[in-house]
């Protein structure tokens, strides 16, 4: 196990290895005892229950690092747009007694305005396919300290290719707008084509121009993870760009799984720390590549009984492919944006035309506690979970059960 450099940051492990806590914990210490926070207010951004983190080991490693250092330590959950934690949740979420923020993306005074992105700027990072100016808010309380310092996985990622770095900024701790147009820009490239892309895709440049308005530091402690453990194979340190890169390049090589030949089924066994559709999406996102044209994803999540619980529209919208929504824009635009990327990520590829109407490449299909009448109602197939036969799927030769599903990625090589 060794300490090296990627550019600026320092990284502690690396694929097929997994640290020990106590590497973790001198790891940290060394890191920012060096790192010129004393007598600096530090807002630490930290992910919500969503992803597989040993945010108990690293929280504790970094308060034991800044205590009586620095002038205050706060933490700040990056719920996105995702539901408010509760104190109980919290307090296992992050296992111990912090001064904790949730990330209020539903009120106002939340926010603060850290300027805009021209229309034209927008249309160079995107390549033409947006040219809108977008106003930057972002969650004051990182704006309030002097050093930012997020702490949490890297991941492949559907909207920007792989998660991490300054994306707990934006979408993280962000204000709507920025949220909407970088989700929407994911969905034109499509989930497929972006996720897992390693290097800055047209999303991640758009959430660096956007950092790049925050005039606090930017640190952060990348981790990755073992999925579905508290194991870590590698932490990188360093500001958020160089950190990120370096734990996404281990994310490549330990998230992503590869398949010789396409399979006409995925049966994808979510976990409970997906609670709706909006996240347990996933176990579609991490599949779609590895599935024949025509064959279908069973999402296995009995636990499930909301489409989204913080975005109810989703059910009058549905889940449709992108060509669906960019052939009727007139009749789309004006909705949540980020709420049509969602929409696409769910349903894959496909076409739309006023005549033949929407055709898709995959079958989505709900094996949840959501009633059919509302599944069938957002477009998508129905599976009585009481039905659902494991031990059948599990001896199907056309079929591959995920357990754990959401974090790897599957691509065909």
């Amino acid at each position: 196990m060794t300490v090296t450099d990627a550019q600026t940051a320092a990284v502690l492990g690396g694929p097929g290895q997994v640290l020990a806590d106590e590497d973790v914990r001198a790891f940290i210490r060394e890191q920012l005892g060096g790192a010129g926070l004393d007598g600096r207010s530090v807002c630490v951004i930290v992910p919500d229950a969503t992803r597989s983190c040993p945010l108990p080991l690293l929280l504790d490693a970094v308060h034991g690092a800044l205590t009586g250092k620095v002038s205050r330590l706060t933490v700040l959950v990056a719920l996105g747009t995702h539901a408010e934690m509760s104190p109980a949740e919290l307090a296992t979420h992050l296992g111990g007694e912090y001064e904790v923020l949730n990330h209020e993306w539903w009120k106002e005074e939340t926010f603060v305005d850290l300027g805009t992105i021209s229309a034209d700027r927008i249309g160079e990072i995107s390549g033409g396919l947006l040219h809108e100016e977008v106003p930057v808010r972002l969650n004051r309380a990182v704006v309030e300290h002097d050093v930012a310092l997020v702490v949490g996985p890297v991941f492949p990622h559907e909207v920007v290719g792989f998660s991490g770095g300054n994306k707990y900024f934006f979408p993280g701790v962000a204000g709507q707008e920025v949220i909407d147009l970088s989700h929407w820009l994911g969905a034109l490239i499509t989930s497929a084509g972006i996720i897992g892309t390693p290097g800055i895709t047209p999303v991640r440049a758009l959430i660096n121009e956007a950092a790049a308005l925050i005039p606090a530091d930017k640190l952060a402690l990348s981790v990755v993870a073992q999925s579905g453990t508290n194991a870590l194979h590698a932490v990188a340190f360093g500001d958020t760009a160089s950190s990120w890169q370096a734990a996404a390049a281990v994310s490549a090589e330990t998230h992503v799984r590869y398949l010789d030949r396409p399979v006409r089924r995925v049966v994808s066994l979510m976990p409970s720390r997906y609670q709706d559709i909006w996240t347990a999406a996933k176990g579609f996102y991490k599949v779609e590549p590895i599935v024949a044209d025509g064959g279908e994803v069973i999402l296995y999540a009995p636990h499930v009984t909301q489409l989204a619980a913080m975005h109810p529209e989703i059910e009058q919208i549905g889940y449709h492919c992108r060509d669906y929504f960019l052939g009727q824009w007139d009749k789309f635009r004006s909705m949540h944006w980020g709420v049509l990327a969602h929409s696409t990520h769910l349903r894959g590829a496909g076409s739309w035309d006023p005549v033949d109407g929407e055709r898709c490449r995959v079958d989505v299909t709900l094996a949840t506690g959501i009633p059919a009448d509302v599944v069938r109602g957002a477009n998508l197939g129905y599976l009585d979970p009481a039905e659902f036969d494991l031990a059948q799927y599990e001896n199907d030769p056309e079929t591959l059960v995920l357990p754990n599903a959401g974090e790897i990625l599957h691509r065909l090589r």
